[in-house]
């Protein structure tokens, strides 16, 4: 028999049981423990959850016997009866994961009403229509989530009833009405299901508990937790609390409210409130909801009272809080706390304003934002003089902020096509719901028609970072047609919109944008990261605008500039082809000279923003056939040029042509067959770094050889490289201070480290490439199967766009180890766009690389992961010294 206790009443938890009790009922405990007025009931644990799916997705008896003990305890405490005939306790059914997982999961409410006790709350309140109003809900919600019915099919008969009653708001659906709906209600479900619906509330509420367990691996929970990262087998708590009623006349309601702005972060009380509503009606858009600020007039002691009691909270949990609350009859009831989503923006403000009011110490801001989350920080947003000329078609809530332009998508699942193709969208809906959150993802920015500040696709969208535009009434969205109407504008998918989710402002076709400027707080936090971290951050430009921008957002030198991407310009690349095609040293070198002080004036520029600060230049990596001209007319220039026929540059282009040009002749290979391309790139990185030294610059420049497997060749590479420095220096009468490493990016160098560390004076990890030959897939390719292999569980999280620490990361602390052996004082760095990834950054932190590189814009998000690490580090150090003593 298993004695483990499965199910706790809230006054037998706290916040700190959250693993246990879900994040929703650890907070129900500890408001009850505050004093607060919560509804009482019981939760039923997360490792119930976890057992449901052991026990075949079924309630075993010892659990059913536990939770019929709190029923009863919490009929006492009410002093009511579940499914009583006179005055029936009736419940909610929600759940509550470890990590707020915000409308994906499902809910019930109202269980326990019956044929017999719907009479008995109608006489108990002397409201027959309330009582209707809610069994109706009840029927609704218990077939949709428990028996998988269409919900649709129950809209249509209120639909109906709503028509024949001659009312346009389902509030004012008169009473008898609202029985002729209950009874179709059960009509349609004893039709689909071929039985009568439940009228044993034990039998209701069990089978919504299952349902709620089973609602944690349905198809938007699975996707939310994988953009998310959240574990899969952490398992949703439920919790089972006696109902309020919102809908029980003009005196009662029920709303959502924040302690702060969510999107600004700003210190004042933000959210809407519905009259005679229970909660769906709020987050699902149906009605517009009124601001809380107008519950002020309305009902002034309740306002206050809700006023108070965010701030209580607020101060308890040292963060900004979501609440969830019901009126019932003027009395106040908080049905839910939890520190709430928020933007970016917001994000930033409220962990500096805290600090500011002493509830935060400047560790604990800098441990409550999610890296990641950032990333919104860090996009263009619309050109003041560009919306000057823009066409504005509409204005909605600004519901989450952001500038976005993308052509219109009627459906989640075009959304999700169409981003597949690199094509911008914007998400267009009459109002979005949890199974919009693929094509919500995908979508560049967000519009819908109806629901407010509150409403599922302003949530939604915030949590995403996603501009959001809520509301927007004038908006006819007509999805069969795949036409949105404006006033007499009419577009369709094929049409372009920018949404400014700041504003709430939709603008007809394109708007051009502007960089983000990162001051304020942002930069005040960003200081605080700095002062933390041990790793170091670096960018990779190849440009000095890319330079520049890695400057302002924090960076402290270039991790990785491609010179290749230097090659690709309109005013080299030609003369690049005719070296590649040349069939003569003297041909080549007469192209290099071409090349050459273009180069140098490349490295020039990078090195006069950087201004003494360290610049990793990568000398050519790519295979040649990259650079061909594809073009007759281009081929006809190159063709020229080097004095042969059109068809002999046509043979010599075929000839060029690789099977696997990732394995093929590139990198340093290129440089052992043609020694004269190296040595022309380290003659124009050497007198531009002369020419900074003249100009009282001190540069040292560091050169990276790539795609090394073996010592031998990488000697024979840098020493060519070294000889044509060192006469270039002797001739010009200076020195140069300068290093030569290599990017380490072949399973082989990993393994051979310790010899290659004999040449190389730094290793850069090029984790891009080291994941591709390790796994034996190409990036390119692997989104053909990458996304079934993450479906399927066999990938965790895609490697590409994290460290695979298993094998990947098993191969790069080899190399640490290794180089290290050889060269103690070795430099080690990342520069593969994983070092913008924040758990990729502190496992770089933890087997101990000296700095990651990554692009410009994702420099803030690096700063701050390799401070929390750092953090994380000091409070593992303290609890093991805790531990000790």
């Amino acid at each position: 028999m298993d004695n483990k206790k499965y199910v706790y009443g809230f006054d037998e938890g706290n916040k700190d049981m959250r693993s246990l009790l879900g994040g929703k009922g650890a907070n129900l405990a500890e408001m009850t423990k505050l004093g607060i007025n919560v509804p009482f009931g019981f939760t039923v644990s997360t490792e119930a959850c976890i057992r449901y799916y052991a026990e075949d997705k079924q309630l075993w008896d010892e659990l059913v016997d536990e939770i019929k003990k709190h029923i009863k305890k919490t009929e006492e405490v009410l002093g009511k009866k579940f499914g009583d005939n006179e005055n029936p306790l009736l419940f909610s059914v929600r759940s509550g994961a470890v990590v707020s997982m915000p409308g994906m999961m499902d809910t019930v409410l109202n269980l326990g009403l019956t044929d017999v006790s719907v009479e008995g709350l109608a006489k108990s309140t002397n409201n027959p229509r309330f009582a209707y109003d809610s069994y109706r809900r009840f029927i609704q919600m218990f077939s949709d989530v428990s028996k998988g019915l269409d919900s649709e099919h129950f809209e249509e008969i209120l639909a109906d009833e709503r028509q024949k009653a001659g009312v346009e708001l389902d509030k004012d659906i008169p009473a008898e009405n609202l029985k002729e709906v209950v009874r179709r209600y059960k009509e349609l479900y004893k039709k689909e299901l071929g039985e009568e619906f439940p009228q044993d509330p034990i039998e209701q509420l069990l089978a919504a508990v299952a349902a709620v367990f089973a609602s944690w691996n349905n198809e938007r929970a699975i996707l939310y937790r994988r953009l998310n990262s959240i574990p899969h087998d952490l398992g949703t708590a439920v919790n089972v609390q006696s109902m309020v009623f919102g809908n029980n006349g003009e005196t009662s309601g029920t709303g959502v409210a924040f302690s702060r702005d969510p999107s600004t972060g700003e210190n004042v009380l933000y959210g809407e409130y519905l009259i005679n509503a229970q909660g769906e009606d709020v987050v699902a858009g149906i009605r517009t909801p009124s601001h809380i600020s107008e519950l002020e007039k309305q009902m002034p002691e309740v306002y206050k009272e809700f006023y108070d009691t965010a701030q209580k909270l607020e101060n308890h949990y040292r963060d900004m809080q979501d609440l969830e609350f019901t009126i019932d009859n003027g009395k106040l009831y908080i049905l839910q706390t939890r520190n709430g989503k928020r933007t970016a923006q917001a994000a930033v403000n409220i962990a500096v304003e805290l600090v500011n009011e002493g509830l935060r110490t400047k560790d604990e801001a800098l441990l409550m934002i999610e890296p990641t989350q950032l990333d919104q920080l860090l996009h263009p947003t619309f050109d003041e003089k560009a919306l000057e000329k823009a066409e504005k078609l509409t204005k909605g809530l600004a519901a989450s902020p952001g500038a976005a332009t993308g052509y219109i998508s009627f459906s989640a699942g075009d959304a999700t096509l169409r981003n597949a193709k690199n094509e911008p969208v914007i998400l267009v809906r009459t109002e979005t719901s949890p199974e919009d959150l693929q094509g919500m993802d995908s979508a560049k920015g967000i519009l819908t028609s109806r629901g407010g500040m509150t409403s599922h696709a302003a949530v939604v969208a915030r949590g995403m970072g996603k501009c959001c535009v809520a509301g927007a009434h004038e908006v006819l969205v007509n999805e069969k047609e795949k036409t949105v109407t404006i006033g007499d504008v009419v577009l369709g998918e094929n049409d372009m919109i920018s949404l400014d989710g700041s504003t709430g402002i939709v603008y007809k076709g394109e708007v051009a944008t502007n960089d983000p400027e990162l001051s304020g707080n942002f930069a005040t936090l960003m200081s605080w990261a700095d002062e933390v971290r041990r790793l170091q951050i670096r960018a990779n430009a190849d440009t000095p605008h890319d330079a520049q921008q890695a400057l302002d957002l924090g960076a402290e030198g270039v991790g990785l500039c491609r010179t290749e991407h230097m090659f690709f310009a309109e005013d080299r690349i030609n003369a690049v082809r005719e070296m590649i095609l040349s069939n003569t040293l003297a041909q080549r070198e007469k192209a290099l000279a071409k090349i050459e002080p273009i180069q140098e004036e490349d490295f020039y520029d990078i090195y006069k923003v950087m201004n003494g600060k360290a610049v990793t230049i990568r000398l050519l990596d790519p295979p040649l056939h990259e650079f061909l001209p594809h073009t007759d007319e281009d081929i006809a220039i190159v063709a020229k040029e080097l004095g042969v026929t059109i068809l002999e540059q046509k043979k010599a282009i075929d000839d060029l042509h690789e099977v696997n040009p990732m394995l093929g002749h590139r990198g340093l290979r290129l440089a052992i067959t043609f020694p004269e391309i190296y040595q022309m790139q380290a003659r124009a990185i050497t007198k531009a770094a002369l020419r900074m030294k003249e100009e009282g610059v001190d540069v040292k420049p560091e050169i990276m050889i790539p795609l090394a497997g073996d010592a031998k060749e990488l000697e024979v590479v840098a020493s060519s490289i070294r000889a044509e420095i060192d006469k270039l220096c002797e001739e010009n009468g200076q020195e140069l201070d300068y290093h030569i490493g290599t990017m380490i990016e072949i399973p082989r160098a990993t393994l051979l480290a310790d010899e290659i560390a004999e040449v190389a004076e730094f290793f850069s990890f090029g984790t891009n490439d080291l994941t591709q030959m390790t796994y034996g897939f190409s990036r390119d390719d692997a989104g053909k199967f990458l996304a079934q292999y993450l479906d399927d569980g066999i990938f965790e999280k895609d490697p590409f766009q994290v460290i695979d620490q298993k094998g990947v990361g098993k191969l790069m602390k080899n190399a640490v180890k290794l180089g290290k052996r050889t060269r103690p004082n070795i430099k080690l760095g990342i520069c593969g766009e994983h070092g913008g990834e924040p758990s990729s950054v502190a496992f770089c932190d933890e087997i101990g690389l000296d700095y990651v590189s990554c692009s410009p814009f994702r420099v803030p998000i690096s700063r701050l992961s390799a401070a929390q690490k750092t953090l994380r580090d000091r409070q593992l150090q303290m609890t093991r010294i805790t531990e000790l003593f």
